[in-house]
């Protein structure tokens, strides 16, 4: 009975150091992030948090052990509670069951029932874990962090970048706040302000080298420059690369009307204009410019307006999506818009200002043909319809005189229709000029239909007067195939009135006559041209040298012929030659030339930042560099000229025993 006395004041004991023996690996994985990165203060919070959790296990188990056991060993039969009560208090059968159970005791409750015991009480809430590892991550990826290592753990490079701060400031029109960072590559707006500071003022120190070849002193601990193109610096042997993101002009587009001309229906009502402008940063104007076209011939009318675009929450986009009535844009039948976005947005000190293609909105007339066109209006000129509806009033005169007096004279009857002939056919060749047509069937230009006044210098002019002088008359002309086909039944209604009236026959003529004025009026109805307006501004001229025969600066008109360009520098061809080799001098300057020429020729910024590294390894003594800025250089030739002769050499006694050694 004793032993099981023993037994019992030894369980408690026992059950604490098997919650522990569970619960060490997570208290080691809690603490080794911080002892592997050196960080005191995170050591001091994980022991800290540690000691809390043992001394919370440790009250559970003196609180709880009992039902821990009832519920892992079955034997006890759930009396576990009558183990802590004393003798002398409980009861006969309360004593009973003590003797019981202090008796299982040895038994019952071994090794393994407190192992089962553990892995369900010792449970650790894995939280803090994942908080204790985030806390490290972050600690670890910070980039000013420096207490993970010990101050004499750091290399030169690192300690050095620990004394330099960067500044970056971007431009104000962006919208974004400055900010201060350690050494690393960036990517910041274009017109950024970037500024390299030293936390402590040292004695000597290096200036920052830029990719260009140029140098940043401080002064007296702060160096500046301006990113206008992507660039790498160095400082103490690291390079950090700059990327410029550059500022884009505003993009425009047109989503309605789909097309550059859209003819509307003679029915419309209504049209469609939706516009979208977008930018960067910010659009700070964008406009509608409107231009309404009215008349038709010579008496064409425009009216300009200018409507700006809605502002929307979002600054860096403005969209108008509207059904306009053809009343509001003062439409009428027959009358054509044109229309185009400008846009500008906020960069400074200039801002970017671009304007779409321009758009047409054609609304067909109530007459129109339903053939259309796009002849030009120079096509049609007032003095061309008068005279046809002049023919068409001198023919119903002349056929109201003829029904009038039935006994008509027959020679003045063939004396007007012939007159009415040449007028036709000086109308018919004013139009067929556009055509290509440069002759008449039944004589000259100025009604001679027979040529018997011009004698033998006419008949020696036959070609002239009546063959063509170009191969495909049509091929002459720019018109489009509609206008074309709208001339030719112009024209061949006027041949069909013409021949009609020089047979004496100007009744039948008449139809003819009406039809040609037809295709006259759809002619007039044609599609009209719109053009921005733009000037040429020349330069001022210089009064004072203007006729003083001063040619000091003026280059020579003549120049030599026969001379290849040089695509390549001579300065360019030494730099390569002497690249070519490791051991092989420089010129002088060279840096300076490949500089100048990778800036000129080199674009992408990634091949160009590669390029200018090379070129700065080759500085600082690099032979094995060499191959590679060589290969820079070589590849940025776009073009090389062909050499037609070869270049003349001195022969030397040496050269002449060479070659004749090498002979066969």
């Amino acid at each position: 009975m004793r032993a099981a006395a023993d037994a019992y004041s030894a369980l408690q004991p026992r059950l604490l150091r098997a919650l522990m023996a569970r619960r060490w690996p997570c208290w080691l994985a809690l603490v080794l992030p911080w002892l592997l990165l050196r960080s005191w203060p995170g050591l001091l919070v994980a022991l800290l948090v540690l000691g809390f959790d043992f001394w919370r296990l440790r009250q559970r188990a003196e609180r709880q052990w009992p039902r821990w056991l009832d519920a892992a060993v079955p034997a006890l039969e759930d009396s576990s509670a009558l183990l802590q009560q004393g003798t002398d208090t409980a009861g006969p059968l309360a004593r009973l069951q003590q003797q019981r159970l202090l008796g299982r005791l040895a038994q019952a409750v071994d090794a393994e029932a407190l192992r089962r015991i553990a892995s369900v009480q010792a449970r650790f809430d894995r939280r803090w874990l994942a908080l204790s590892f985030a806390a490290a991550a972050m600690l670890w990826l910070w980039p000013g962090q420096s207490s993970g290592l010990a101050p004499q753990a750091l290399p030169a490079s690192a300690a050095a970048a620990n004394e330099l701060l960067l500044q970056v400031t971007p431009p104000a029109y962006t919208g974004f706040a400055a900010y201060e960072t350690a050494p690393k590559a960036l990517q910041v707006p274009e017109h950024s302000e970037i500024r390299w500071c030293l936390k402590t003022e040292p004695a000597n120190a290096a200036a920052i080298e830029l990719s260009d070849g140029s140098r940043l002193p401080f002064a007296p601990r702060c160096a500046s420059w301006q990113a206008n193109e992507a660039m790498f610096w160095r400082w103490q042997g690291q390079r950090y690369t700059v990327l410029v993101t550059p500022d884009g002009a505003p993009r425009i587009a047109i989503e309605s009307p789909d097309e550059l001309i859209q003819v509307l229906a003679r029915d419309a009502r209504s049209a469609r204009i939706a516009v979208t402008v977008s930018d960067d940063y910010k659009i700070e104007r964008a406009s509608l410019h409107l231009t309404l076209a009215r008349g038709s011939g010579e008496n064409i009318r425009f009216s300009d307006r200018e409507l700006p675009l809605p502002v929307s929450s979002d600054p860096r986009q403005r969209r108008w999506d509207k059904t306009w009535l053809l009343s509001e844009l003062g439409m009428e039948p027959g009358d054509e818009l044109y229309f185009f976005v400008r846009a500008a947005d906020n960069a400074a000190p200039r801002p970017h200002i671009v304007s779409s293609p321009t758009y047409t909105l054609r609304l067909p007339g109530l007459q129109a043909a339903e053939t259309e066109s796009s002849a030009l209006p120079m096509l049609v000129k007032p003095e061309n319809l008068r005279s046809q509806r002049q023919i068409i009033i001198d023919t119903e005169q002349l056929l109201s005189e003829m029904k009038a007096n039935p006994r008509f004279p027959p020679g003045q009857l063939r004396a007007r229709s012939e007159a009415i002939a040449a007028d036709q056919s000086r109308l018919r060749l004013r139009y067929g000029q556009f055509l290509g047509e440069e002759s008449s069937l039944f004589g000259d230009e100025h009604g001679d239909e027979h040529g018997g006044e011009h004698g033998s210098e006419d008949k020696q002019d036959i070609l002239h007067r009546f063959g063509h002088a170009h191969d495909q008359a049509e091929n002459a002309t720019l018109f489009d195939e509609a206008t074309k086909k709208m001339l030719r039944r112009a024209l061949s209604a006027m041949w069909d009135a013409e021949k009609q009236l020089r047979a004496i026959a100007p009744q039948p003529a008449l139809p003819h006559e009406y039809k040609a004025l037809e295709a006259i009026k759809q002619l007039q109805q044609a599609d009209r041209i719109y053009l921005h307006r733009t000037a040429f501004a020349p330069p001022p001229i210089k009064e004072e040298k203007r006729m003083s025969g001063d040619a000091v600066g003026t280059a020579p008109y003549r120049r030599e012929q026969g001379a290849m360009p040089e695509t390549v520098p001579a300065n360019l061809r030494e730099l390569m030659a002497a690249l070519a080799s490791e051991q092989a001098a420089l010129p002088a300057l060279w840096s300076r030339t490949a500089q100048d020429w990778i800036r000129e020729r080199i674009r992408a910024d990634e091949d160009r930042l590669a390029a200018q590294r090379a070129l700065q390894d080759v500085m600082d003594g690099c032979a094995n560099c060499r191959p590679a800025l060589r290969a820079w250089l070589r590849g940025s030739v776009s073009e090389a000229g062909v050499r037609l002769q070869a270049e003349p050499t001195t022969a030397t006694p040496f050269s002449r025993a060479w070659q004749q050694r090498s002979e066969p």
